[in-house]
């Protein structure tokens, strides 16, 4: 089919009763609409106003729990110098990061994000979210998260907390996401390292790369996780400065 062929095709007058053709239009136009979108994601701002760092946790963590207490005081001592701080905006851990950046009374601009997902089950934005957004499936949600963050903390939690950092890990893996910490904090993480590892590598070929399973980064606790987080901050204000 030459060009005016194509030309012509496109601007034909197609019949609702022609389904095939219909179909056409219909997947044409999705993957069209996908090629924009795409294509604006690559733009990026020269600075940022400020540092993110994204924490991913569990929903049903409690308050006063130890793994609530020590999110609440990550989260906290990030914003006190400069971070803000995004979570899924839900209960759970979630809260705990909103909370400690809402009480280290930052007030130069937002410093607790919340990227939501809409689920029928699922309690509303926590009350220490200062700005929300809401997003109606997982993968423009995950998108978000990578787009808005500057680096990644993936605090103990279930399936929902563990899609999360499989994406991330992927993204750095491809090199779509790079300089960017991912760091797993919390005694639950090294064992699903460990066995990624050795069931990976133990097939001829390999189905990853030795190397790929240094990309996260396992943490015992949270103030390692807070001087990991400090230094690259620190670089990247003098890379915000330079520009």
């Amino acid at each position: 089919m030459t060009h005016q062929d194509r030309q012509q095709d496109a601007t034909r007058l197609v019949s609702l009763g022609d389904e095939e053709a219909v179909k056409q239009i219909l997947v044409g136009s999705l993957f069209d609409l996908w090629k924009i979108v795409n294509n604006l994601t690559r733009l990026r701002p020269t600075k940022r106003d400020s540092y993110r760092v994204t924490i991913f946790g569990s929903a049903r963590a409690k308050p006063g729990t130890l793994a609530y207490t020590e999110t609440k005081r990550l989260a906290s001592a990030l914003t006190a110098v400069g971070c803000d701080i995004i979570t899924g905006g839900g209960p759970g851990l979630m809260q705990a990061a909103n909370e400690g950046a809402a009480e280290a009374n930052a007030t130069e601009h937002d410093k607790s994000i919340g990227i939501r997902i809409a689920l029928p089950f699922e309690q509303e934005v926590n009350p220490f979210v200062e700005q929300a957004f809401e997003h109606g499936t997982f993968f423009t949600r995950l998108h978000h998260f990578v787009l808005a963050s500057d680096a990644f903390i993936v605090a103990p939690g279930g399936i929902g907390t563990v899609l999360e950092a499989m994406m991330i890990w992927q993204l750095l893996q491809v090199r779509h996401v790079e300089n960017t910490p991912f760091l797993m904090v919390g005694r639950m993480w090294p064992g699903l390292i460990d066995w990624a590892r050795e069931t990976m590598l133990s097939f001829d070929p390999p189905l990853a790369n030795p190397e790929d399973f240094e990309l996260p980064q396992c943490l015992p606790t949270a103030d390692e996780a807070i001087a990991v987080i400090l230094e690259h901050h620190a670089r990247w204000q003098q890379t915000q400065g330079a520009g």
